[in-house]
Order: C-alpha cells, then structure tokens, then sequence
C-alpha cells in the first residue's frame, strides 16, 4: 500500500465519471475503503455543488468537495471557502454573450442556474440535434438535461453571488470566437476562463483554480503538500496535477495532459479506471 499519500483528489468528468454521467458502485466502493484505512478523498470539480447529488450512487461520501473549479469549497454542509464573480462582470458577460448567441449558464449560489429567458431560443438552437460528432456523449446529454429541466429561466439576474459561467458551442469555431472575445474582455475586467473539452469555456473568479481550492483544503486538514495525489484528464486540471506531489492523467486524457503528470491510468472512464488505478496503487497485496 502507498504509505506517502494522506490526500487523494479526483476530478469527475472524464475521470470517475463515465461518458454517460455516472459513477459507479465499483468506485464509490474503492472511496469508500481508502477513506476506512485513514485516507483523505476530495472532489475537485468544474461541477457546481447542485451538479454532484445526481451523479453519484446513493451513499456516496467523500472528505471534502472543492467545486466551480476552485470557486467553492465544503467540508460536509460547511462551507470553507467562497469566491464570488462581481454582478458587473456577469451583466457585461451575459450582454457580450447575447451579441454573440453564445449558450451560457450563469450558477449563482444557492439558486438554481439561470439563463435569462430573451435569450432562450438561440440557447436552445445550439443543442438541437443531431449531435455534432466532435462533441462528447457526456456533454451533450449534460446540455440536453439542463434544457430539459435544470436551467431556471428568468427575467432577469437572480441572485448576488455567483461561482460561474459555462458556455457551449455547437461548433469548435464559435467557441474558440467566443474565447478570444473573453480574453479582450479580460482587458477590462480581472477573471480566469478554464475549458473542459474543445466546446466549452467557464469563467471564474482571477487567479481561481482547482489547486487553489486544494490549498485552501489542505490547510483545513493540516496535510502537506507532499502527500497529495490527484487524477485527472482534462485542461482545468493542469493546475491541479501541476500543483500535487503525485499527478495522474486517465487514459482518456489527451496527450497534452498525459504529457505533465507522473503517471497514467490503464483503465479509461468509461472502464473504471481510477477504480483500477487506486486498487492497484493502494491495495496492491
């Protein structure tokens, strides 16, 4: 059994979750045991707090939940840490993507996220199918299901504090549009943009990231960094595997994640791989 770890952190999308949005029983199992041996298992996600429960098999538990890309942090219902996007930059934000007909969803806390109803049809247009073969089963089911029923469609900005902005495109043009009008804007005003896969982007807070909010985490639990590990596979995780003592891209991951870490899966997603990776590594007899 690895000795030197005390903290294990673990993204969702692309790593214990599947391309259908699930984590399996075999996983929450794996958490479970290393958690009963005396080791520390964190959430690092992009996913807001409100995405996690439906995700998840029934039980599951884990230490802590750093969310939002480090925009929050939770220890059980406590909360830890909480950045906040400043209402000026989501009014200029939501303007600039109405121009632009980019599909966003604004995440306040404690709210359901929003999109603004004017701009419902062109939102819609963006997820009509077909499926653009480019983008990822995961995402586009993740889109679909907000359509359906988890986007709150308002009159106008509900809320004061928000973690933050997701945004779609249909087509890897228009997203990588929209990318260059976010880094004009960061001309203007301070915030930090992170993408999960080649069709979206998220804005956060400046200088905002998964290994902020394991800092932040670590020094809640009093762990050094030297006795952390992380798994991940995708470009918001690079701060994350970058900042722990022992990286871990998944299989799935493309070559530019694979590349930074010290280490990679046998297994991808949608095979359990981080189940078959924290078995091996720590249960290995």
């Amino acid at each position: 059994m690895d000795s030197e770890t005390k903290a294990i952190f673990l993204d969702m999308d692309g790593t214990i979750l599947n391309h259908y949005n699930k984590v399996t029983n075999r996983t929450k199992e794996i958490i479970d045991k290393l958690r009963t041996e005396g080791l520390l298992v964190f959430i690092a996600t992009g996913r807001s707090i409100e995405e996690i429960e439906g995700v998840v098999p029934e039980g599951f538990q884990v230490d802590g939940l750093i969310t939002s890309n480090g925009m929050a942090g939770y220890v059980g219902e406590k909360v830890v840490f909480e950045h906040s996007l400043s209402r000026k930059l989501v009014e200029t934000i939501i303007d600039k993507a109405r121009e632009n007909k980019v599909y966003y969803e604004l995440f306040p806390y404690g709210f359901s996220r929003i999109t603004l109803s004017q701009d419902r049809q062109f939102v819609i247009d963006e997820i009509t199918d077909p499926k653009p073969e480019s983008v990822g089963i995961n995402e586009w089911l993740s889109r679909k299901q907000a359509i359906k029923g988890e986007i709150d469609w308002v009159e106008s900005i509900v809320g004061e504090k928000f973690s933050k902005f997701y945004f779609f495109a249909r087509t890897k043009e228009k997203i990588n549009r929209w990318i260059d009008e976010l880094d004009k804007l960061k001309g203007e005003m301070d915030f930090t943009t992170s993408t999960s896969s080649l069709h979206n982007v998220e804005v956060m807070v400046a200088n905002v990231n998964k290994a902020t909010g394991i800092k932040q985490m670590l020094n809640r639990f009093n762990v050094s960094h030297e006795k952390t590990l992380a798994i991940g596979d995708s470009n918001n995780d690079i701060q994350m595997l970058k900042f722990v003592h022992h990286s871990v891209a998944m299989k799935n991951a493309p070559d530019l994640i694979k590349d930074l870490a010290d280490d990679v899966t046998e297994y991808t997603c949608d095979e359990d791989g981080v189940c078959h990776y924290l078995k091996q590594r720590f249960f290995n007899n």
